[in-house]
C-alpha cells in the first residue's frame, strides 16, 4: 500500500489499493464523506463534513494549534472506498485520553514521541465512527485500521491513537493489532420515561427529594432558562456562550481550543443540530451550556457562567439536558468526559474504548502490560460506580 500526500496519486500495491492523505477536508466531496460516515443519512453529527470543516475553516485546528489535518483516504483503482478522520499531533492536548506518561517515558529513554497520529474528532470526547466505510463489511474496516499502521510505518511516526471508538470499529482495531484502553463516561438512558417526573419515580426517595430541592434552588433569584436551536439561535446568545466557553476554558485548560468564528460557522451550517441551554437574570445571559443534537442522542459539550449560583451548573448541563431529551424523544444524553458527580443526577457509568499502535516494540510491550491491569481496574470501577446510581434498589 502506497501513501500519497495531498491530492497526488501514484500507483498502489498490486491489490490496486492506495492510501492518500488529504490535509484539508474542504478538498473532499462532502456528500461522499458523509455517505461513508453515515450511510443511513443520519449518523454522528461530529463526523459530518460540515463540523470538521468548521474546525478547519475557523483555524481551531491547524499548524498554530498543533492539530494538522491528515485525513486518510483509502482508494481502490481511484475510487474512494473508506476514510479515517486523522490529525498529526505535536502534543497531547485536547484528546481526553491521556498518554503524557507514555510520551515522557519514551522521551526519557531517548525516543521521539511527537509528532504522532490522532484518529479522532478534535476536542470532542464523544464515541463515534473512526473507520468510515459506509455499508461495507468488517473486512473493509480492518483494511482501514491496517492503513493507519501503514501510514505510521511509511512516515516514521512514533504512534497512532484512535480515541472514543464505536463498538462496530473496535474489532477491526483489535484485529489489526492495536492495543485496547478503557475509560469511563457518564450517560443518561431514557428507559421509557415520558417526563422528568417518570424518571424521578424510578429513584430512591432520598435521591428524588434531593434532586427536586436542587432544581428548585438552582432557579432562584429570578433566573429563567431558554432552549435555543435552529432559527432561535441569536448572535446575542452565541456571543454570550462563547464568552462563557472562554472563561471556563481559560481557567481549566489554560488555552481554549475553539474561537468565535467556529461558533458562527456551525450556527450557520448546522443550526438544527446546535442546542444552547441558557440562563437569564435581569435581562442578560449569566450562564449557558452548549449541546449538539444527534439522531437519537444529545451531546453535552461546553459550559460557562459569569455569575455563580448554587446548582446552576448541574441544572443547565445535566437536568435540563434530560428535560430536553425526554421532550424530544431522544434515547441518550452523553454528558462529556469525567465527573462521577453526574451519577447522583441519573447518569450511569459506561465504558469507552480507545486503540493505540506504538511502533517501538519496547514501548508497545510496556504499555500493553500496563493496559491489561488498567482494563481490569476500569471494569471493576464501573461495577462499583453502577452500585452507586440513585435508582431504587428494592425499597
Amino acid at each position: 500500500m502506497t501513501v500519497n500526500r495531498d491530492e497526488n496519486r501514484s500507483g498502489g500495491a498490486s491489490s490496486g489499493l492506495t492510501l492518500r492523505v488529504a490535509d484539508r477536508i474542504m478538498a473532499l466531496d462532502a456528500g461522499r464523506w458523509n455517505a461513508l460516515a453515515a450511510p443511513d443519512g443520519r449518523g454522528n453529527p461530529f463526523l459530518r463534513h460540515a463540523f470538521l470543516d468548521a474546525l478547519e475553516q475557523s483555524g481551531s485546528v491547524g499548524e498554530e494549534t498543533g492539530w494538522l489535518p491528515q485525513h486518510l483516504l483509502l482508494e481502490r483503482d481511484g475510487t474512494l472506498i473508506g476514510a479515517v478522520p486523522a490529525y498529526l499531533k505535536l502534543h497531547s492536548q485536547g484528546e481526553y485520553v491521556f498518554d503524557h506518561g507514555w510520551a515522557d517515558a519514551f522521551e526519557r529513554a531517548g525516543g521521539q514521541y511527537y509528532p504522532k497520529l490522532q484518529v479522532a474528532v478534535p476536542f470532542t470526547p464523544v464515541t463515534g465512527p473512526r473507520l468510515l466505510a459506509g455499508n461495507a463489511d468488517d473486512a473493509a474496516r480492518e483494511l482501514l485500521a491496517r492503513s493507519i499502521i501503514a501510514y505510521v510505518g511509511q512516515t516514521g511516526l512514533s504512534s497512532a491513537h484512535a480515541t472514543f471508538v464505536l463498538e462496530k470499529d473496535a474489532a477491526a482495531f483489535a484485529e489489526a493489532g492495536l492495543l485496547e484502553r478503557l475509560d469511563i463516561q457518564y450517560h443518561f438512558f431514557n428507559r421509557g420515561y415520558a417526563t422528568y417526573e417518570d424518571f424521578l419515580a424510578n429513584l430512591s426517595s432520598r435521591k428524588r427529594k434531593s434532586l427536586k430541592r436542587e432544581r428548585r434552588d438552582a432557579l432562584t433569584e429570578g433566573i429563567e432558562v431558554e432552549w435555543l436551536s435552529g432559527s432561535t439561535l441569536t448572535e446575542e446568545a452565541l456571543d454570550a456562550m462563547f464568552a462563557f466557553y472562554m472563561d471556563t476554558g481559560s481557567r481549566k485548560w489554560g488555552r481554549p481550543y475553539l474561537n468565535r468564528r467556529f461558533f458562527r460557522i456551525i450556527a450557520e451550517t448546522m443550526p438544527d443540530e446546535i442546542l444552547l441551554i441558557m440562563a437569564r437574570r435581569d435581562g442578560r445571559y449569566i450562564a449557558g451550556a452548549m449541546n449538539v443534537i444527534g439522531p437519537n442522542r444529545l451531546y453535552g459539550r461546553y459550559w460557562g457562567c459569569i455569575e455563580d449560583h448554587p446548582f446552576l451548573h448541574f441544572e443547565l448541563c445535566y437536568n435540563q439536558a434530560i428535560d430536553y431529551a425526554l421532550a424530544h424523544g431522544l434515547d441518550v444524553v452523553e454528558a462529556g468526559a469525567q465527573g462521577d458527580h453526574k451519577i447522583a443526577r441519573g447518569y450511569e457509568p459506561v465504558l469507552t474504548r480507545s486503540y493505540h499502535y506504538l511502533a517501538h516494540q519496547g514501548l508497545r510491550r510496556a504499555v500493553d502490560e500496563h493496559l491489561v491491569r488498567e482494563r481490569r481496574a476500569m471494569i471493576a470501577e464501573q461495577a462499583s460506580l453502577t452500585a452507586e446510581t440513585p435508582f431504587r434498589k428494592g425499597e
